[in-house]
């Protein structure tokens, strides 16, 4: 990383910045140019093990380029502002960004129900208690993503204060 100043590399404020985040956009390899698509996504810590899990239809670019290589890379990102800094005449982006690589699996039978209800569902207050319509599980894939490595960084106002 160029910019050690703002590297963060405390686990913990880590984890902070990923619960900060609703969209993670991943990098999937296809042929020359790689092919980055957003998706919604909810997440597990266990020790220092992180995974990302990702549900949609069992069809499409994204998971047919995940089955083909299932590795990836992903990049989440709070922006905050654009800061102009009078005394310096300079201006910058304030943000929290979390960026890494990861193996992609598909989930199936009892596995994917029990991600699909007690972290999908579970990570935002109007899923956690819904009763959703379970006949789509047979339809929906869900690719849980092991983080084999994650760097973050900030680019906060002066004092570290979040804005």
């Amino acid at each position: 990383m160029r910019r050690k100043d703002r590297e963060i590399t405390d686990f913990t404020e880590i984890i902070k910045i990923m619960e900060e985040c609703e969209i993670v956009r991943i990098g999937l390899a296809d042929g020359e140019f790689p092919y980055i698509v957003p998706v919604n996504f909810a997440f597990t810590v266990s020790g220092s093990r992180i995974e990302l899990y990702i549900h949609g239809a069992m069809a499409g670019r994204k998971y047919e380029l995940l089955r083909k290589n299932p590795v990836c890379s992903f990049e989440m990102d709070i922006p905050l502002k654009i800061d102009c800094i009078y005394e310096k005449k300079d201006v910058t982006m304030r943000y929290k960004s979390v960026m890494g690589k990861a193996r992609a699996e598909f989930l199936e039978g009892d596995e994917k129900q029990k991600i699909i209800d007690d972290v999908i569902m579970a990570r935002y207050e109007e899923t956690k208690n819904f009763e959703y319509n379970k006949n789509t599980v047979e339809r929906t894939a869900v690719v849980r993503l092991s983080v084999l490595e994650i760097t973050a960084k900030a680019n906060l106002p002066v004092g570290g204060a979040d804005i």
